[in-house]
């Protein structure tokens, strides 16, 4: 059975195309059967929450982040080290907090109603970390993180994973687990 367009009896599958108005029609009738030029390719990708400390633009993988949460009062605890911002309450858990920006070497912008904790979770350890804003949360494909640049400072280095490119800026992608390692060790 052929489809009509225009009086005409067409072919079924890619009729002859002589008018924009048959191209259309065909156009349609491919859409009705089901025929579609886009196909679909499912490629997982990773969630990263994307936040940024002084302007720039940092994430970790969302399995690493149980959850973010506004700031709260942050209650300081003498004696601590200096990144150590102090406790908060986590619905009845006391949860630490530790300035982010302390360990990337990176200054914390003054806060803000943005300025987020990123409760994250990595090997054996929990923490809150401080951030000046948490910008967005968003799913990567694997072949757009890139290796990380040689240039990174110093104290980055061992840290960033790689990089992606996110509206219009370079995101440096963290691990977690290597940063609550890399600050433990500088405390022994």
């Amino acid at each position: 059975m052929g489809n009509e367009s225009n009086g005409r009896t067409l072919p079924p599958g890619d009729a002859p195309i002589d008018t924009p108005i048959d191209a259309l029609a065909a156009a349609l009738e491919r859409r009705r059967r089901g025929d579609q030029d886009i196909v679909a390719v499912d490629v997982p990708g990773v969630q990263w929450v994307v936040f940024t400390l002084s302007g720039r633009a940092f994430a970790f993988p969302g399995a690493q982040v149980a959850e973010i949460l506004p700031l709260p009062p942050i209650y300081f605890v003498p004696g601590c080290p200096p990144a150590l911002e102090g406790v908060i309450d986590v619905r009845g858990n006391i949860c630490s907090v530790l300035r982010l920006g302390d360990l990337l070497d990176s200054p914390h912008g003054p806060p803000t109603r943005r300025t987020a904790i990123l409760r994250g979770r990595a090997a054996d350890m929990e923490s809150g970390l401080r951030v000046d804003a948490v910008e967005d949360v968003l799913e990567v494909a694997p072949e757009a993180l890139l290796p990380p640049p040689g240039n990174l400072p110093e104290r980055l280095q061992g840290l960033v994973t790689g990089v992606f490119e996110h509206r219009g800026q370079l995101v440096m992608a963290l691990d977690m687990e290597r940063l609550f390692r890399s600050w433990r060790d500088a405390r022994q």
